[in-house]
């Protein structure tokens, strides 16, 4: 780990970044991947401000852009282990009733696998490509989601156009979710991978709702292929034909 920079009128204070050594039995890629996340500014202020990951200041940018987290939202996060869309959605929906006057919000996150309980939010072991998963979710919510948003991303086997291919797969499972939960005007949020094969999703949300758009946050990196696509304004079950 470089050394701290002696305060000396200036010198040695232009190269900041941690430098992480080869250790033996870690591989080049994993010393990479360790280097990029010691001077990430995001994983630095995600440890800072307790979020769980820097993937919450995607949903941030998300949000603050399109405004779909409001409160009184009744909001399903698809795949949402560890938890950092919940934290953010907690506040903006006002799921602790905190903003006085305003409506309370509702949000459940729903994951494969337990994940830790966060405050405001009710977390659900569940697989959302299960029979009668829809149903399961609009009863624990007491009625249609006004917003269904994924982060979720498929195990990548390192083959580029493979891994585009599942993600797409999988963002199109999340959809269909979404169209058999969503009310009217409703809004889905999802990550994609760039890579071709985006059409026939886009095909889809075009069909079922008013606006699709698809958006790289600040907070994604430079050098990833995600983005995120956000489906505006559904037009609720008015066709089954995609």
């Amino acid at each position: 780990m470089a050394k701290k920079p002696k305060n000396n009128s200036g010198r040695g204070l232009r190269d900041l970044t941690v430098k992480v050594k080869t250790a033996r039995g870690r591989s080049n890629s994993s010393t990479k991947w360790l280097q990029r996340q010691l001077n990430d500014p995001y994983v630095t202020r995600a440890k800072a401000e307790g979020m769980r990951g820097r993937a919450a200041y995607k949903i941030m940018e998300l949000d603050d852009k399109f405004r779909f987290l409001t409160a009184g939202a009744r909001v399903v996060d698809l795949g949402c282990a560890p938890g950092g869309w919940v934290q953010v959605a907690v506040p903006r929906i006002n799921a602790l009733g905190e903003k006085k006057g305003r409506d309370v919000g509702t949000i459940l996150g729903v994951d494969l696998q337990e994940v830790e309980p966060i405050t405001g939010a009710t977390m659900y072991q569940l697989d959302f490509m299960a029979d009668d998963a829809d149903k399961q979710v609009m009863e624990w919510l007491g009625g249609e989601a006004d917003v269904v948003m994924s982060d979720m991303a498929a195990a990548s086997c390192g083959h580029k156009q493979t891994d585009h291919l599942r993600i797409i797969a999988l963002c199109e499972a999340a959809a269909y979710f979404a169209f058999d939960v969503l009310s009217e005007g409703g809004t889905f949020v999802a990550k994609v991978l760039a890579g071709g094969a985006e059409a026939e999703l886009n095909k889809m949300l075009k069909l079922k709702f008013k606006k699709v758009a698809y958006v790289k946050p600040p907070s994604s990196r430079s050098d990833s292929s995600e983005k995120f696509v956000v489906a505006t304004g559904f037009k609720g079950r008015i066709s089954d034909e995609v």
